[in-house]
C-alpha cells in the first residue's frame, strides 16, 4: 500500500470486549459483559483485536476491527437534541476524532499511533442496530445510519495507542466532513 495522504487524527477510545453486550431484545437490556477502555491494545493480522469478542472468529475475519468518528455522534446528539453520548455505548472499537471514514471501504490504510502502526481494510460500513435507540436515545438508530463507522480487517499486526496519531490513507480524505451521513447508493446499469 503507498498511503499518498496523512492526517493527523486522535484515538480517543479502544474498546475491548470478550462478550456481545447487545443481543436479543433491547426491552432485556443489555448483557453485563466485562469492556475495557484499553489505553494500548494489541491488533494481530487477520484475527482482529487479542481479547475482543471478534477475535480470531472466522464469522468476522473481514469485519474484526471497528472504527467511528466521534463527530458523527457529536452530530447525533445535535440533531436529537441531546446530551453528549458516550461513545463506548456504541460498541466500536476505536473511536477516532479527524477521520472521514467513509472513503476508506474497499482501501488498504494505516493507523499509526505510539511508535507502532496497523494496516487495515476498510470492508463495510458498520451498520447500526435498534439498541442505539435504547442505548442512547430514541431515535439514534435513524441518526446513526450512514455514520456508524466502518468494519475493517487487520491486514498488519502492530499495537494501537491512544492519543495523538496519523492516519495514512491511499485516497484522499476530508475530515471536515468527519461526521457527515454518507449514504451509499446501488451502481445503476445501463
Amino acid at each position: 500500500m503507498s498511503a499518498a495522504y496523512a492526517y493527523n487524527v486522535e484515538i480517543l477510545h479502544l474498546l475491548v470486549s470478550p462478550g456481545h453486550a447487545y443481543f436479543g431484545r433491547a426491552r432485556d437490556g443489555a448483557a453485563d459483559v466485562p469492556t475495557e477502555d484499553a489505553d494500548r491494545v494489541e491488533v494481530v493480522a487477520g484475527k482482529g483485536i487479542v481479547g475482543d469478542r471478534f477475535f480470531g472468529k472466522a464469522a468476522h475475519m473481514d469485519a474484526a476491527v471497528t472504527l467511528f468518528a466521534v463527530e458523527g455522534l457529536e452530530a447525533m446528539a445535535g440533531e436529537l437534541g441531546a446530551d453528549p453520548f458516550d461513545p463506548l455505548l456504541t460498541r466500536r472499537n476505536v473511536i477516532l476524532r479527524g477521520a472521514q471514514l467513509a472513503p476508506l471501504l474497499g482501501q488498504e490504510f494505516t493507523l499509526e499511533s505510539g511508535d507502532s502502526s496497523v494496516r487495515l481494510l476498510g470492508g463495510r460500513p458498520a451498520h447500526p442496530c435498534a439498541w442505539m435507540d435504547r442505548m442512547l436515545v430514541p431515535g439514534a438508530h435513524a441518526a446513526m445510519r450512514g455514520r456508524g463507522g466502518i468494519r475493517c480487517r487487520a491486514v498488519g499486526g502492530g499495537f494501537l495507542h491512544r492519543g495523538p496519531a496519523v492516519l495514512l490513507s491511499p485516497v484522499p480524505l476530508e475530515p471536515e466532513r468527519a461526521g457527515e451521513a454518507h449514504v451509499l447508493r446501488p451502481s445503476r446499469l445501463p
